[in-house]
């Protein structure tokens, strides 16, 4: 069943019988709200001294709900702690609790919070309503939910802007498009369709997109992304959207890996490791969302956004181990896993991204390495960067949106190493899969943007967070829009994003 979702800096009149209501926040701000200032999304089912009563009653661990009148009325408690790695907004477990209380009809969720947490509070909320479903008696029939927002502490007497409202629709849409691509499967979302969604998204903002793909992508030198999918049906494909405003001086690219489906090639992965690889595009999907929310909310600077799309099939025209290719940086790559091949499309990518893009800061977003999710876990990606600026930029931004990250070593000179070929410039698989395996996975990638690269490079490995449970997350769109906030016409993204100094090169 399809769900709209709007977003409302001020609560509206409904009855709880007919408009079912979720009341949620942190105790200490539930503390700080009356049943005056709720009282119109619960007269007359619920009197004040019920909701009085089930406010101070709520003691979470980590969370806790309490019914104000029968199941359509319900106020939710967030976790109390929260650790110096963890978001304030507590976003996961707002996603979580939400999900478990929701009626399935018209409904109001209205969220207490400090200004601060609204980004990543309605980000949370758009990440449980997802789009893509292939189930046969699915209602046809929309339905509304609306976020309706109620502020306290400092900013407690000024209501969300119409701007601030923008923001928020344009960043759900963006994650809701781009969990959709991750969910839906390669029969449905395979290159030629993510291609038409990238148009999609091209089309509503005016661009049109610029595109190498099939045999011109061998005959341009793009040795890595070429070969990963020249076995499947559907050729694979660079796609770039660009986004170039007037008085724009800096040149920002975002390269997405769009593996949409991942077998491990040759090198074919076991038959319960290749369920859930069609998630493997999931960076490249973050981008597309990334790149709508950002150009819709005023992006200042020239903004690219470069698709390397492929599906690393098997047959007769595969890719084999042993085979050696020229990137198009100019280096050749022997290949000793054809199931690593995230790296050989990116590297393509990224190359393409300095030499024809010219860009001043170059971003990397991908599904790369089942040994991120060891490394960082479920809920926060793995962060590989040239420059300590940006890593804590982009530690930061994650807290602010909820899509969290955590810096890995960058050594080049411990890790390189393991790439180490004697007949081509590298290998495209580590020797040791015990020495760092996600940092040595970026720095692969990062060789061919070049490590005397003058401008900033930030990998982010995002194969964990992608998905929670059987579903995807959009992780990414937020993370993107909010690190390159201060690069935006947006005041809540201005204010939420760190303050990023882009070198000239």
């Amino acid at each position: 069943m399809p769900v709209n979702l709007q977003f409302s800096g001020t609560l509206s009149q409904s009855d709880p019988q007919e408009n079912p209501v979720i009341i949620v926040g942190q105790t200490n701000n539930l503390a700080k709200i009356s049943y005056d200032d709720v009282k119109c999304k619960l007269q007359p089912r619920v009197s004040s001294e019920t909701f009085s009563a089930a406010v101070s009653c709520l003691s979470p661990s980590p969370t806790d709900t309490c019914p104000l009148w029968l199941t359509h009325a319900t106020v939710v408690a967030l976790p109390t702690k929260c650790s110096r790695h963890n978001a304030p907004s507590r976003a996961h477990s707002l996603s979580k609790v939400i999900k478990s209380c929701l009626s399935g009809v018209q409904e109001s969720i209205v969220i207490v919070c400090e200004r601060s947490d609204v980004l990543a509070s309605g980000c949370a909320v758009s990440r449980i309503f997802p789009l893509y479903s292939a189930k046969s008696n699915q209602s046809k029939k929309d339905y509304t939910v609306t976020v309706e927002f109620l502020l306290v502490g400092e900013d407690k007497d000024t209501t969300l802007t119409s701007d601030d409202l923008d923001s928020l629709s344009a960043l759900a849409h963006g994650i809701r498009t781009s969990a959709k691509i991750v969910d839906a499967p390669c029969c449905d979302m395979y290159t030629d369709k993510f291609i038409e969604e990238v148009k999609k998204v091209g089309d509503e903002l005016k661009i049109e997109p610029f595109m190498i793909r099939g045999e011109e992508l061998n005959e341009k030198g793009f040795g890595g992304l070429y070969n990963v999918g020249k076995a499947a049906i559907h050729p694979p494909a660079l796609v770039v959207l660009s986004h170039k405003p007037a008085g724009a001086t800096k040149n920002i690219a975002w390269v997405g890996k769009g593996i949409v489906y991942d077998t491990g090639g040759l090198c074919i992965k076991t038959r319960t490791g290749m369920c859930g690889m069609k998630r493997d595009c999931g960076g490249a999907a973050g981008i597309l969302g990334a790149f709508y929310a950002a150009v819709k909310c005023g992006f200042t600077e020239n903004l690219h956004a470069v698709f390397c799309l492929a599906e690393n099939a098997v047959g007769p025209l595969a890719c084999r181990p042993d085979d050696v290719f020229t990137m198009y940086s100019g280096k050749t790559v022997e290949v000793n896993n054809t199931d690593a091949e995230g790296r050989l499309v990116l590297g393509d990518g990224v190359a393409y991204a300095r030499k024809d893009l010219k860009a001043d800061v170059v971003i990397d977003m991908a599904t790369l390495t089942g040994a991120q999710g060891i490394a960082t876990g479920k809920y926060h990606g793995s962060i590989v960067t040239n420059t300590e600026e940006m890593e804590s930029w982009c530690v930061k931004a994650g807290k602010n949106s909820a899509d969290l990250v955590h810096p890995m070593p960058y050594s080049p000179e411990l890790h390189y190493s393991e790439f180490s070929s004697t007949i081509a410039d590298m290998k495209n698989s580590v020797a040791d899969r015990s020495n760092a395996q996600v940092s040595c996975a970026g720095l692969f990638i990062g060789s061919h943007l070049g490590f005397d690269y003058p401008g900033i490079w930030l990998h982010i490995d995002m194969a964990a967070p992608v998905y929670s449970g059987e579903r995807a997350t959009g992780y990414g769109v937020a993370l993107l829009a909010t690190l390159f906030g201060q690069m935006s016409k947006n005041p809540m993204l201005k204010s939420l994003g760190p303050a990023i100094n882009v070198p000239s090169i």
